[in-house]
């Protein structure tokens, strides 16, 4: 599918809606699709007050769960209009970019702290907010079942698609998150597989700087 140029001039390509529900049904207690989960808290400054790193099934049951009502949020959103999908910048690949940032961390399973410490200070940097808030990243496989000649889903993999979600969240004062404010899934999920020149955003109130941030065209 070709790409479309919005308003603000941005290269957006239509989503399809089968696509995400697709995503968000693996993301439940029974079926979870979710290895690793890490973040940072910043203050309203832009300041990280802390960060955690860890394997999601370590979590508590209710904590499980209402990480899951975080993650879900953003491909649940609305597609086309809370949710868009996104080219980057044609130097996208280059040393220091945010695609190269989350390319690294989705290859090292979120376990190189270093790299998303880097991320989380150059996001405060340029992120605006009047609150303290947090960044949840959210490590996930999908085995992409194969279809057979009637469409229909059989039980062997055809692939596996591995994918970050990041949600940015404001905190109330015991650092609970609030729903997502935006975020984001990469790589992009589209004809069921992975679209690493693209990434699909998640605006639920606008924050104009997060687009230039994460290096979007």
């Amino acid at each position: 599918m070709y790409d479309n140029i919005s308003d603000n001039g941005y290269h957006i390509r239509e989503m399809k809606r089968d696509d995400m529900l697709e995503l968000t049904r693996r993301m439940t207690l029974s079926r979870n699709c979710f290895h690793r989960i890490a973040g940072a808290y910043f203050d309203s400054d832009g300041y990280v007050d802390g960060t955690f790193n860890t394997h999601f099934l370590k979590l508590s049951k209710p904590e499980q769960k209402s990480k899951l009502e975080v993650a879900r949020a953003i491909p649940f959103a609305k597609t086309n209009v809370e949710l868009r999908e996104y080219r980057f910048l044609p130097d996208a690949g280059k040393q220091g970019s945010v695609w190269q940032f989350l390319k690294a961390i989705l290859d090292s399973e979120m376990k190189n702290d270093a790299m998303l410490e880097t991320f989380y200070e150059m996001f405060g940097e340029q992120y605006q907010s009047d609150r303290d808030y947090g960044i949840y990243f959210f490590l996930g496989n999908y085995d992409i079942p194969r279809k057979g000649a009637d469409k229909a889903n059989q039980w062997e993999s055809e692939e596996v698609y591995r994918f970050l979600i990041c949600a940015v969240c404001p905190v109330d004062s015991h650092y609970e998150p609030e729903a997502p404010e935006c975020g984001f899934l990469f790589p992009a999920y589209r004809e069921r597989g992975a679209a690493e020149d693209y990434i699909d955003v998640y605006q639920g109130i606008k924050h104009p700087e997060f687009l230039k941030l994460i290096g979007v065209d």
